[in-house]
């Protein structure tokens, strides 16, 4: 099988995926992205580039579309090249959203088409009206539907789709449904799995907690609203009121991945630490950090924080789950397809740091009760989210597609 798979972000949601039929000497791999670092064997990784960025003067409802387009030429440039080479696909296979896959019908008509699906925007009901504080006006109205149109052309001219929850699956038209799978990559569950009495001992960036008994944590890609950074830092100096020898460790890059930034040009942190200033030699903040150094963050974490608004769900809160943490997480939809309060997690609403607070201390003053839930937490992994489970599954629907 001849498989191209597209990307920005290499190998992002292709990586499991990718590497199994690179395994495979029978298939030819190629990966079209315009991200340079990391490869993966028996991938050929080749880099497109746009020939230029987004002009100014484009109107503001338009700039994603244009980028897209310019995404798409980018990829169409080099499946020319690739063309020339005698390479034709039997499966393209492509994130739907930022433009690679909008060409390729064209270039390769005969190839099936696959496209992953993770988002569809929509002005209310899901992320953008969530926070009463943030209103949307009739402009954000606009530029939100505008903003689908790149999706909306995939999802027309795509042969299947796939949707890693239902919840993201549900934010589509209802008229696609049929044509979007949902199926979730999947966790490593051998890699993401608890370690009774971790310690966390981070040398790299001289973080010794190794003698600490309570550790809080937090993991996210930004530190923004849409992940509820705002809430975290107001919980966490109500934390330190209650809690002297508690420690927190704060995962992730300080930037906005997601959502809005200040108008003043401040970062959320610099914003939140002005508003609530914590005992700095409790609170860790870590940068993004490798997989085995994130790993024992989880391993060691006593009550994991996750909360988001009603958008895309992390992986970090399944392999928060997979490695048994007890999970502190907003009572939100993408959250609650997989977290029961009380069974196999904690909820909390989003909007409120003072139950974060109390939630969090209840988790720390029942260790007892709280390892079945733990327990849970992992078995709700091990049963809907494994890894081992879903990349046969998904290699074979990728397979199927080719012979239907």
């Amino acid at each position: 099988m001849k498989i191209l798979f597209l990307h920005p972000n290499f190998p992002a949601q292709f990586r499991h995926l990718a590497t199994v039929l690179g395994q495979d000497k029978q298939n030819t791999v190629i990966f079209a992205t315009n991200r340079r670092e990391g490869n993966i064997s028996g991938v050929t990784k080749v880099i497109y580039e746009k020939s230029r960025e987004v002009r100014p003067e484009t109107h503001h409802y338009v700039r994603p579309l244009e980028n897209a387009v310019l995404e798409a030429q980018g990829v169409y440039r080099v499946a020319q090249s690739l063309k020339d080479q005698g390479f034709y696909p039997d499966i393209v296979y492509g994130h739907s959203g930022w433009g690679p896959t909008l060409f390729m019908k064209d270039i390769f008509p005969k190839a099936t088409l696959l496209c992953y699906f993770e988002w569809f925007y929509k002005a209310y009901g899901s992320d953008a009206s969530f926070d009463p504080n943030d209103p949307i006006n009739a402009d954000d109205e606009a530029r939100i539907r505008i903003k689908n149109a790149p999706i909306l052309l995939d999802l027309a001219t795509c042969d299947r789709g796939l949707s890693p929850t239902a919840w993201q699956r549900s934010q589509f038209p209802p008229e696609f449904h049929d044509k979007i799978k949902v199926h979730h990559d999947g966790i490593d569950t051998t890699y993401f799995k608890p370690l009774p009495h971790a310690k966390l001992f981070i040398p790299r960036i001289n973080l010794d907690l190794s003698g600490v008994e309570e550790i809080v944590t937090y993991v996210a890609r930004g530190m923004e609203p849409y992940r509820g950074f705002p809430q975290l830092i107001e919980a966490i100096a109500l934390l330190q009121q209650k809690r002297p020898q508690c420690h927190f460790v704060i995962v992730g890059k300080n930037r906005v991945a997601y959502g809005k930034s200040l108008p003043d040009g401040k970062t959320y942190k610099e914003a939140m630490l002005e508003k609530f200033p914590l005992d700095m030699s409790r609170v860790h903040f870590t940068d993004l950090l490798p997989y085995d150094e994130y790993l024992q963050v989880l391993q060691a974490s006593s009550a994991h924080i996750y909360l988001t608004r009603p958008f895309v769900l992390s992986w970090s809160m399944l392999e928060a789950l997979s490695t048994g943490c007890l999970i502190v997480a907003s009572d939100t939809a993408p959250v609650t397809e997989v977290i029961e309060d009380n069974v196999n997690g904690l909820l909390v609403n989003f909007f409120n740091p003072q139950q974060v607070c109390d939630r969090v201390i209840e988790a720390l003053d029942n260790p007892e009760k709280m390892a079945s839930i733990r327990t849970k937490a992992r078995e709700i992994i091990l049963e809907k989210y494994d890894l081992a489970k879903l990349l046969p599954q998904h290699l074979q629907w990728v397979k199927d597609a080719v012979t239907t």
